[in-house]
């Protein structure tokens, strides 16, 4: 049985266009296989006349009655990505069940944070494992969960809030107590598939995409500097071999020389030895008497 894959970041400031760069395959990142980006899929339909992920957000912003001035600082959406364990996602795609999974997944999202408030959602299938890139805009109503535990000073005017007052606050949506229960939640959803949750108080943390590609241009840089040793060791014992070829063939060439200077003077002392040189001088007087 493998793990589901629920990861929360915040998107603080006016805008997530990076984010929405890479989600909306505006950007080609190194881990992403362009021949499969056609198979990526949108699971939320956009509002009439937006297309983008960053205008939906502004458009579900605009539209929640929030009367309190929203600071340039403040996170405005929360980004969700949805997965499991890579084989266990892979069985699910053969099997033919990752509609059903993308299905379950929505409705889980819809149901836990207002189906208005899930702007964005983006079947990435490009990438090592199939997984999905949701989007919650943090609308919440009621008063500040810390409202209640702060005291008004003495002499201080003190006012009432109305309990259901629209405001944008993504710290109640990601409080530790919330992201418990919403790992608990969603291993009910997700056990049919073999996907249960992770250990709690495990130190494992899952690795953002900024600090993926960190880490990959780091260990790029090792590989190539290996790469780039290799060679320089490659050339160099290229270059011993070649010295070595050299000094071989010069001492062959020279057992050659020798071998046949051997044969040379052993030739002329046979020749010596056997009196034909005495009867080639005595050939050679014949012929000068006649």
């Amino acid at each position: 049985m493998g793990y589901l894959s629920l990861d929360f970041r915040k998107a603080k400031g006016a805008s997530d266009s990076r984010m929405s760069d890479h989600i909306e395959r505006r950007v080609i990142a190194p881990n992403v296989d362009p021949t499969r980006t056609h198979l990526n899929r949108e699971l939320v339909r956009m509002p009439e006349g937006i297309r983008e992920r960053d205008d939906a957000i502004a458009a579900r912003i605009s539209s929640a009655g929030i009367r309190r001035k929203i600071t340039h600082d403040q996170v405005r959406a929360i980004r969700v990505m949805l997965s499991g364990t890579h084989e266990d996602m892979t069985e699910i795609e053969k099997a033919g069940r990752l509609d059903d999974w993308c299905r379950d997944s929505m409705d889980w999202l819809y149901r836990t944070f207002g189906r208005e408030n899930v702007v964005s959602a983006v079947l990435h299938m490009d990438e090592h494992t199939p997984h999905i890139h949701a989007t919650l805009v943090p609308i919440v109503t009621g008063e500040r969960r810390k409202a209640g535990q702060k005291k008004p000073k003495e002499g201080g005017r003190t006012y009432r809030k109305k309990a259901n007052a629209v405001r944008l606050c993504a710290d109640d949506v990601l409080n530790r107590t919330r992201l418990i229960a919403y790992h608990d939640d969603y291993a009910k959803v997700m056990a049919k598939y073999g996907l249960q949750r992770g250990v709690r108080g495990s130190e494992a943390r899952h690795v953002s995409t900024a600090q993926y590609y960190r880490d990959l241009r780091r260990q790029t840089g090792k590989l190539e500097e290996n790469v780039r040793q290799l060679q320089a060791e490659q050339e160099e014992a290229e270059k011993r071999l070649e010295t070595a070829r050299k000094e071989i063939n010069t001492q062959r060439l020279e057992a050659v020389k020798v071998e046949a200077k051997t044969a040379i003077i052993a030739k002329v002392g046979s020749l010596l030895g056997s009196g034909k040189i005495k009867e080639l001088e005595a050939d050679n007087r014949s012929f000068r008497t006649r």
